[in-house]
C-alpha cells in the first residue's frame, strides 16, 4: 500500500530524548517499510527513517530554540500532505485533530490515532463536530470519556522484537523512566524506596510547564541519599537502564492512554510495579510482567515479590502481544478495510 504518516514536529522521528508518539510513529515506518510496503514520512528534518521523508520543519521543535509558534510549522506541514492527495491509498496522522476539516473534503481515506489523554472537556465538541473522523485508540480504556466516537479499532504500541534484550540476574535500584509531573507521581516512587529500603534511579525530562512542580515538591525529595536524579536519557541507555533494575515503578495518578515504559521494561524482562489506573490492567499481566497494585503498602510488597521474578516469562509475553511487527499488521489491517470502503462500487446498471 502508498502510506502516509503525519508525525508531530516536536520531536523528532525517533525522539533522542523522550517522546512517546514520535518513537511509535518511527517504529510503525520502519516496520511497514521492511513489509513491503510504500511510505512516506511527514515529520521534521532530522528525522532518521527509510521511508520517504518530507521535512515539515527543518529541525524537532523542542530542540529549536528559534522556534515560537509550533502551530504555525504543523499548519504549513498539513498543506504538503493534502496537496496531492492521489499519491496515498491511506493518510495516518498522528497529531491530534488538527487536520480534521482539511482530511473530511477529500477523498483519501484518513486515519487518526489518538495517542494522549481524551479526558478533557474542550474536546468533546471537537469530536462531535467530525463524528466521521476514522479513529484509532491506543487501548480500550482511552476511548472511555468518548465511547461513541468513530473507533475503527485499538491498536496496542509494539517495539522492533531486537530492540532491547533481556538479563537473568537484576540490579538491586529500582528505575522511575518517563517525565516529572504531578500524575507521573514520581513523590510516590520516592515514597516506595523508603519503605523498601533500596536504591531508586530516576531517568526523568522536566517539560517547562512543569518546572515549579518540580522545584517545589520533588527536588527537595532527591536529598535523600536513596535516590539519584539521572535526568533525561536516550534510547541507547534504556536498555542497561531498564535491564539492570530490580523493578520499574510505575506509580501514576491519571488514566494514562498506554504507557510506552510499561512494554520497554517487558522487552528488558523487567517487571512494573504499576497502579491500577488507566490502559494498566489492560497491558499488564499481573504476575507474568509485573504487578499492579493500588497503594504504596502493596507496592513494597510487590519489590519483595520481585525477588523471585521469571524475567524469561516476562520477555515472552513482550514478544506474543507488544511487538512492532504485530502493531503494523493490526494497522494494515484498518488501512485496507478503510480503502476497500472508498473504492466505487460496480453495479449491474453501470455495466
Amino acid at each position: 500500500m502508498r502510506i502516509a504518516l503525519i508525525a508531530p514536529l516536536y520531536e523528532s522521528v525517533p525522539p533522542r530524548y523522550y517522546g512517546g508518539t514520535e518513537r511509535v510513529v518511527s517504529y510503525l515506518t520502519e516496520e511497514l517499510v521492511k513489509q513491503g510496503h510504500d511510505v512516506t514520512l511527514f515529520a521534521s528534518g532530522d528525522s532518521v527513517t527509510r521511508a520517504r521523508l518530507i521535512p515539515g520543519a527543518p529541525r524537532s521543535l523542542r530542540l529549536d530554540s528559534s522556534c515560537r509558534d509550533p502551530l504555525a510549522h504543523h499548519l504549513v506541514m498539513l498543506e504538503r500532505v493534502f496537496e496531492d492527495t492521489s499519491r496515498f491509498d491511506v493518510m495516518h496522522f498522528h497529531c491530534d485533530y488538527l487536520h480534521f476539516g482539511m482530511s473530511r473534503r477529500q477523498e483519501t481515506p484518513a486515519l487518526t490515532t489518538l495517542h494522549g489523554r481524551l479526558d478533557l472537556p474542550d474536546l468533546v465538541p471537537v469530536y462531535q463536530t467530525y463524528s466521521d473522523a476514522p479513529l484509532v485508540s491506543v487501548s480500550d480504556a482511552q476511548r472511555e470519556p468518548l465511547p461513541w466516537a468513530n473507533w475503527q479499532a485499538t491498536v496496542h504500541h509494539g517495539l522492533p522484537e531486537d530492540l532491547y534484550g533481556w538479563t537473568k540476574r537484576p540490579g538491586r535500584y529500582l528505575a522511575f523512566l518517563g517525565r516529572i509531573s504531578p500524575e507521573k507521581r514520581v513523590d510516590r516512587a520516592i515514597e516506595i524506596v523508603r519503605r523498601a529500603g533500596m536504591q531508586l534511579k530516576i531517568a526523568a525530562k522536566v517539560d517547562p510547564a512543569d518546572e515549579k512542580y518540580f522545584e517545589q515538591v520533588i527536588k527537595p525529595l532527591l536529598d535523600d541519599p536513596r535516590v539519584e536524579f539521572v535526568g533525561e536519557i536516550a534510547d541507547g541507555d534504556k536498555q542497561a537502564f531498564l535491564s539492570n533494575a530490580h523493578a520499574l515503578l510505575f506509580p501514576i495518578d491519571w488514566a494514562e492512554p498506554f504507557g510506552l515504559v510499561m512494554i520497554e521494561a517487558m522487552a528488558c524482562g523487567t517487571p512494573t510495579i504499576a497502579w491500577r489506573r488507566g490502559s494498566v490492567p489492560e497491558v499488564m499481566q499481573h504476575g507474568v510482567t509485573g504487578f499492579v497494585v493500588e497503594s504504596v503498602e502493596q507496592a513494597v510488597q510487590a519489590v519483595e515479590a520481585c525477588a523471585g521474578f521469571d524475567r524469561a516469562a516476562c520477555r515472552v509475553t513482550f514478544e506474543l502481544r507488544f511487538t512492532a511487527e504485530r502493531m503494523a499488521h493490526d494497522y494494515v489491517r484498518v488501512y485496507q478495510r478503510l480503502a476497500d470502503a472508498r473504492e466505487p462500487q460496480v453495479t449491474m446498471e453501470a455495466c
